[in-house]
Protein backbone atom coordinates (compact mmCIF):
# COMPACT_ATOMS: atom_id res chain seq x y z
CA UNK A 1 0.00 0.00 0.00
CA UNK A 2 2.76 2.50 0.94
CA UNK A 3 6.17 2.44 -0.71
CA UNK A 4 7.96 5.44 0.83
CA UNK A 5 7.20 6.87 4.27
CA UNK A 6 8.45 10.31 5.23
CA UNK A 7 8.92 11.41 8.84
CA UNK A 8 9.51 15.09 9.64
CA UNK A 9 12.04 15.32 12.46
CA UNK A 10 12.80 18.20 14.80
CA UNK A 11 16.11 17.18 16.34
CA UNK A 12 15.63 19.76 19.10
CA UNK A 13 12.65 17.69 20.30
CA UNK A 14 13.69 14.20 19.19
CA UNK A 15 12.85 12.78 22.62
CA UNK A 16 9.20 13.83 22.16
CA UNK A 17 8.91 12.14 18.74
CA UNK A 18 9.39 8.57 19.93
CA UNK A 19 5.79 7.43 19.47
CA UNK A 20 5.52 8.88 15.96
CA UNK A 21 8.81 7.28 14.97
CA UNK A 22 7.68 3.91 16.34
CA UNK A 23 4.47 4.13 14.30
CA UNK A 24 6.45 5.02 11.16
CA UNK A 25 8.90 2.15 11.71
CA UNK A 26 6.04 -0.29 12.28
CA UNK A 27 4.28 0.84 9.09
CA UNK A 28 7.53 0.64 7.10
CA UNK A 29 8.12 -2.92 8.30
CA UNK A 30 4.50 -3.92 7.66
CA UNK A 31 4.42 -2.58 4.09
CA UNK A 32 8.08 -3.16 3.24
CA UNK A 33 8.33 0.58 2.62
CA UNK A 34 11.37 2.83 2.60
CA UNK A 35 11.60 5.17 5.59
CA UNK A 36 13.08 8.67 5.27
CA UNK A 37 13.54 11.34 7.91
CA UNK A 38 13.17 14.97 6.79
CA UNK A 39 14.74 17.69 8.91
CA UNK A 40 14.48 21.43 8.29
CA UNK A 41 17.20 23.77 9.52
CA UNK A 42 17.94 27.48 9.22
CA UNK A 43 21.21 28.77 7.75
CA UNK A 44 21.91 30.55 11.03
CA UNK A 45 23.16 28.81 14.20
CA UNK A 46 20.44 27.17 16.25
CA UNK A 47 19.94 24.99 19.30
CA UNK A 48 20.74 21.81 17.35
CA UNK A 49 23.61 22.84 15.09
CA UNK A 50 25.86 25.77 14.28
CA UNK A 51 25.37 25.43 10.50
CA UNK A 52 23.48 23.31 7.95
CA UNK A 53 26.42 20.92 7.48
CA UNK A 54 26.51 20.11 11.20
CA UNK A 55 22.73 19.67 11.18
CA UNK A 56 22.95 17.23 8.28
CA UNK A 57 25.63 15.23 10.12
CA UNK A 58 23.46 15.03 13.24
CA UNK A 59 20.43 14.01 11.17
CA UNK A 60 22.47 11.24 9.50
CA UNK A 61 23.66 10.05 12.92
CA UNK A 62 20.06 10.01 14.19
CA UNK A 63 18.87 8.00 11.17
CA UNK A 64 21.78 5.55 11.60
CA UNK A 65 20.84 5.11 15.25
CA UNK A 66 17.22 4.35 14.27
CA UNK A 67 18.42 1.88 11.62
CA UNK A 68 20.48 0.02 14.21
CA UNK A 69 17.70 0.05 16.84
CA UNK A 70 14.93 -1.18 14.54
CA UNK A 71 16.77 -3.27 11.97
CA UNK A 72 15.58 -1.35 8.93
CA UNK A 73 17.21 1.11 6.56
CA UNK A 74 16.38 4.71 7.47
CA UNK A 75 17.34 7.43 5.02
CA UNK A 76 17.37 11.15 5.68
CA UNK A 77 17.23 14.50 3.96
CA UNK A 78 18.27 17.81 5.50
CA UNK A 79 16.54 20.86 4.06
CA UNK A 80 17.75 24.43 4.46
CA UNK A 81 15.20 27.16 5.16
CA UNK A 82 15.78 30.86 5.58
CA UNK A 83 12.80 31.05 7.95
CA UNK A 84 11.52 27.68 9.24
CA UNK A 85 8.81 29.39 11.30
CA UNK A 86 7.23 30.59 8.05
CA UNK A 87 7.92 27.85 5.51
CA UNK A 88 8.38 24.67 7.56
CA UNK A 89 5.39 22.83 6.09
CA UNK A 90 6.27 23.90 2.54
CA UNK A 91 9.86 22.64 2.92
CA UNK A 92 8.68 19.34 4.42
CA UNK A 93 6.23 18.89 1.55
CA UNK A 94 8.81 19.66 -1.14
CA UNK A 95 11.40 17.33 0.37
CA UNK A 96 8.85 14.55 0.90
CA UNK A 97 7.71 14.76 -2.71
CA UNK A 98 11.33 14.79 -3.92
CA UNK A 99 11.92 11.57 -1.94
CA UNK A 100 8.80 9.99 -3.48
CA UNK A 101 6.90 9.75 -0.19
CA UNK A 102 3.35 8.51 -0.41
CA UNK A 103 2.73 8.73 3.35
CA UNK A 104 3.92 11.24 5.94
CA UNK A 105 3.90 10.22 9.61
CA UNK A 106 4.02 13.32 11.80
CA UNK A 107 4.21 13.67 15.54
CA UNK A 108 2.09 16.35 17.14
CA UNK A 109 1.76 17.69 20.64
CA UNK A 110 -1.39 17.55 22.72
CA UNK A 111 -3.63 20.45 21.67
CA UNK A 112 -3.92 23.36 24.01
CA UNK A 113 -5.50 26.79 24.11
CA UNK A 114 -3.36 28.14 21.25
CA UNK A 115 -4.69 25.49 18.86
CA UNK A 116 -8.12 27.12 19.09
CA UNK A 117 -6.56 30.18 17.45
CA UNK A 118 -3.65 28.77 15.43
CA UNK A 119 -3.33 25.32 13.89
CA UNK A 120 -0.44 23.04 14.76
CA UNK A 121 2.27 22.41 12.16
CA UNK A 122 0.93 18.89 11.64
CA UNK A 123 -2.67 20.06 11.29
CA UNK A 124 -1.71 22.80 8.87
CA UNK A 125 0.44 20.44 6.81
CA UNK A 126 -2.29 17.78 6.63
CA UNK A 127 -4.83 20.39 5.53
CA UNK A 128 -2.66 21.79 2.74
CA UNK A 129 -1.03 18.78 1.05
CA UNK A 130 -2.22 16.11 -1.34
CA UNK A 131 -0.02 13.54 0.43
CA UNK A 132 -1.52 11.12 2.93
CA UNK A 133 -0.69 12.23 6.47
CA UNK A 134 -0.83 10.17 9.65
CA UNK A 135 -0.66 12.41 12.75
CA UNK A 136 0.45 10.75 15.98
CA UNK A 137 0.14 12.22 19.47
Amino acid sequence: MFKVIGVPIDLAHADQLKRGIEVAVDLAKHYGAALNLVGVTPVTPGSVAHNPEEFETKLREFSSQLSAEHGIEVGCKAVISHDPAVDLEEKIGQASKALGSDLIVMSSHKPGLLEYIFTSHAGHFASHTELSVFIVR
